[in-house]
């Protein structure tokens, strides 16, 4: 009687634990899922002479923002100074300073190979020499990790310079 019970135990408790195991496939992430559609964005991207910028505007610096190349991760971007003597900067332009934080913009334009000094941070950076920006997105995925956590407290963060997560 108790081989036919463990059997009936058997035949009852297998499909159940089945059942049970088969629910509890973990759902993504936000971020999981932010980083999956990044990484699709960028592989859809088409080579050309152009560059992706994206603005990251901070009171205290005077640096633009990252550049990459297109279908190129934004880990392998430069914060890069602008050199605006062939077209202003959006938000300069308009006279509103860094109302375009976070933008996204195709950009054309050329590294000249100069560093220049950036007296808050203390640092060289790249020139880009931009010659025209093109909105690509005004509310992007997001690239850093604070935009992630929501940690994004600007008393805290005013002097601090983030790069973009490594994994974008």
């Amino acid at each position: 009687m108790s081989i036919l019970r463990s059997g009936l135990t058997t035949r009852i408790l297998l499909p159940a634990v089945v059942l049970l195991l088969a629910g509890c496939q973990t759902e993504p992430t936000a971020s999981q899922s932010a980083r999956t559609q990044m990484a699709q964005r960028i592989a859809a991207e088409q080579p050309g002479d152009y560059y992706i910028g994206r603005r990251y505007f901070k009171p205290d610096f005077k640096f633009w923002g990252y550049v990459r190349k297109p279908g190129q991760p934004w880990s392998t971007a430069q914060l890069v100074m602008l050199n605006e003597k062939e077209k202003l900067a959006p938000d300069r332009a308009a006279l509103k300073f860094g109302s375009d934080n976070n933008y996204q913009y195709k950009l054309t334009g050329y590294f000249s190979g100069d560093k220049v000094y950036e007296p808050a941070s203390n640092r060289l950076y790249p020139e880009f020499v931009v010659k025209s920006f093109d909105v690509i997105s005004t509310n992007p995925p997001p690239i850093f990790k604070s935009q992630f956590s929501g940690r994004a407290d600007a008393a805290q963060t005013r002097y601090v310079i983030e790069k973009p997560d490594p994994e974008f």
